[in-house]
């Protein structure tokens, strides 16, 4: 068997089976540098220099995860709730509804900017999200819904808009790897590629929206622990809060770093003390300790890629996927689809794909005849499948970062799950379609 399936393949079981994803990824890996002919300590050496790849963005949540904390101390939270719940009115019936619906609103448009607008990526998740769990959990918003959400809000802008993460995934990455296999891109629209594809995402999101829209109950005593719902706030606070969220927004764009807009943050508070300083190191462990799950995961998802390609069986699982392919257009571009979602959901990037099988798929494509138009689609959507849905990404992790401060929201049964199936297999029906008829 290839290694690549079967890596990956125990990875998925152990996580829907609840085993913790941190031992999914290193049995997973350890298994697949095993069948791949690494041997253990081969197997071991790669995973250990994959490692390094997801550090920088693991420290990053840690921090953030300090900042979210301390968002929590100066009162956000409950005066969101308190605003909220005044909105709603005690015998209002209809309010809570047209409050939801505008919370989710309000997630999908932060979501959809943090790729383009303001392109801060999952960043702005663990800084927004806590802050708005107590009305969540209040409404009984289903989590899963909000998961949906932000994952679409996540993905869709990078695969169709040219513009922020999408100028990258689209011009940098997927043109330019179609072009340097062998296909004339000259004069090729990419939006227009990629439209058919980002309609299966809007189908997979108009289904979450139904499929979640009934009351979901949280226990709210468990976010108020969490929280420190009984602090005070006032204007004062709130306004610190609103300073320290913007400058960390502001030095991310800056700099570039993540890590030094949560410090910057969370300095803030210390220094206006709203954090008092005997605290504040109690209060950055804990915020630490909250977003250690998704650190550890981010770095056992660097060993395990970094495994997969010391194998070389991704592209053997490419060039065997491509002999099998015949002269059938509609076998091929299925197949296509089906290899790029395996390799995405492995190594949990849609970026680091699309040179992997652009390579192999290219030249089969247009043996098979597909036009440009149709084979940029094709690799685009290969590319983007297994994004969401995948253990290891950071479409998925980013939405469980945010929803599972109070522990309440398994990242797999709640996050992964409902983000595969409501927009893998759509945008996997959009994307064989799009290449049958481009």
């Amino acid at each position: 068997m290839n290694a690549v399936v079967a890596a990956v393949g125990i990875m998925l079981v152990l996580s829907l089976c609840r085993v913790h994803v941190v031992v999914a990824l290193i049995t997973g890996a350890i298994a697949g540098g095993l069948l791949g002919g690494l041997g253990i300590d081969g197997s071991l050496a790669a995973f250990n220099k994959g490692l390094g790849g997801g550090a920088t963005v693991a420290l990053s949540y840690a921090l953030l995860g300090a900042f979210a904390v301390a968002i929590g101390k100066s009162g956000l939270a409950h005066a969101l709730a308190d605003k909220v719940l005044s909105m709603l009115g005690r015998q209002e019936s209809g309010g809570a509804g047209a409050v939801k619906w505008l919370l989710v609103a309000l997630l999908l448009a932060v979501a959809i900017s943090s790729q383009n607008i303001l392109p801060i990526h999952i960043a702005f998740i663990p800084l927004l999200v806590p802050p708005l769990l107590y009305v969540l959990t209040k409404l009984q918003i289903d989590r899963r819904l909000i998961a949906c959400v932000l994952a679409f809000g996540l993905i869709t802008p990078y695969m169709f808009l040219p513009v922020g993460f999408g100028n990258i995934f689209l011009k940098e990455i997927l043109l330019a790897n179609v072009a340097k296999s062998g296909a004339d891109v000259t004069g090729v629209a990419v939006t227009q590629a990629m439209l058919i594809p980002a309609l299966g995402m809007v189908t997979g999101l108009l289904i979450a929206l139904f499929s979640y829209r009934k009351p979901r109950a949280y226990q709210p005593q468990k976010f108020e622990s969490t929280a420190q719902t009984g602090v005070q706030y006032s204007p004062l606070t709130l306004l610190v809060a609103g300073v320290a969220i913007a400058v960390a927004f502001a030095i991310q764009l800056w700099l570039d770093s993540m890590i030094i807009g949560a410090l910057a943050g969370f300095v803030i508070f210390s220094v206006s003390r709203v954090v008092r300083w005997r605290e504040a190191d109690d209060l950055f462990t804990e915020g630490m300790k909250m977003m250690a799950m998704i650190g550890f995961i981010m770095i056992a998802a660097s060993g395990f890629a970094e495994v997969m390609r010391e194998t070389g069986q991704v592209k053997t699982l490419v060039d065997t996927s491509a002999q099998l392919v015949g002269n059938s257009k509609a076998v091929g571009a299925l197949l296509m689809l089906l290899v790029g979602l395996l390799v995405t959901m492995g190594i949990g990037s849609s970026f680091s794909t699309v040179p992997i099988i652009a390579a192999i798929f290219v030249p089969l494509s247009m043996e098979l005849g597909f036009s440009t138009l149709a084979i940029v689609s094709l690799v685009g959507t290969a590319g983007a499948l297994g994004d969401a849905g995948s253990p290891a990404s950071d479409s998925t992790l980013g939405p469980t970062a945010g929803l599972n401060v109070d522990g309440q929201h398994n990242h797999i049964w709640d996050t992964v799950v409902p983000t595969f199936l409501h927009y893998n297999l759509p945008l996997l029906a959009f994307g064989w379609v799009a290449a049958m008829v481009l």
